[in-house]
């Protein structure tokens, strides 16, 4: 009767049987990602043209105009923000800490939330929850959500998700023909792999660009 031999036993007419351990390629393909998708500049418009609180305006602002994720927003503190000198520091993934230039419209709109609107509070987080019995406590992912539900049921802007806009912004980026390099410090990717699935979005003659660009990056590297 056949069994399975160990891998020293080498007789037999079923020496065929000997369990092996598989051979691996050293060769890994990397899984297909989706294509981020972001808004045409009209749904975008249309969506924050919605917002009426100025913390929603500000948080909407650092997604679409300066490339932040729904997170990094509401990690963000009072002291992160540089309103004089238009500079933001983010915590990113990995806890990788990036300066993002501030959008001058949106610093704007920082400034009069943190004047105007922002709740008393000890908390030292920049958004609270304006209203209800949260009300001065860090506005949470759950409320993000709940803000953006409630402008894509007015709006009718199906895709309008927090990321959205975030992928609006590296959109916009592509199309405009910045360079790679760049594109991965402003969006925090830890690999230019990340950042390059935005050329796909992007016209052939911007894509020639950024083959380019990536093809120095990678010579660089060596």
């Amino acid at each position: 009767e056949a069994r399975w031999r160990t891998s020293g036993e080498r007789s037999g007419m079923l020496s065929h049987t000997v369990r092996r351990p598989a051979v691996r390629s050293a060769l890994r393909l990397r899984e297909p990602r989706r294509l981020p998708v972001g808004l045409s500049l009209s749904d975008a418009a249309t969506l924050t043209g919605s917002l009426r609180t100025w913390r929603d305006c500000a948080i909407a602002g650092l997604m679409l105009w300066c490339g932040l994720r729904s997170m990094e927003v509401l990690g963000l503190h009072v002291k992160d923000v540089d309103i004089g000198g238009r500079w933001v520091t983010v915590m990113g993934k990995g806890a990788k800490q990036r300066r993002v230039p501030l959008d001058p419209d949106v610093a704007s709109v920082i400034d009069v939330y943190l004047l105007a609107e922002r709740p008393e509070s000890d908390s030292d987080s920049l958004f609270l929850v304006a209203k209800g019995p949260n009300r001065g406590g860090p506005l949470t992912p759950a409320g993000l959500r709940t803000v953006f539900r409630y402008h894509r049921e007015v709006t009718g802007v199906t895709g309008g998700h927090p990321h959205a806009l975030r992928h609006t912004f590296g959109t916009v980026l592509a199309e405009a023909g910045v360079d790679l390099a760049v594109m991965q410090a402003l969006l925090g990717h830890a690999h230019v792999d990340t950042t390059a699935r935005y050329i796909h979005l992007a016209p052939a003659h911007v894509k020639a660009e950024f083959d380019a660009a990536r093809q120095r990056i990678r010579t660089q590297q060596r």
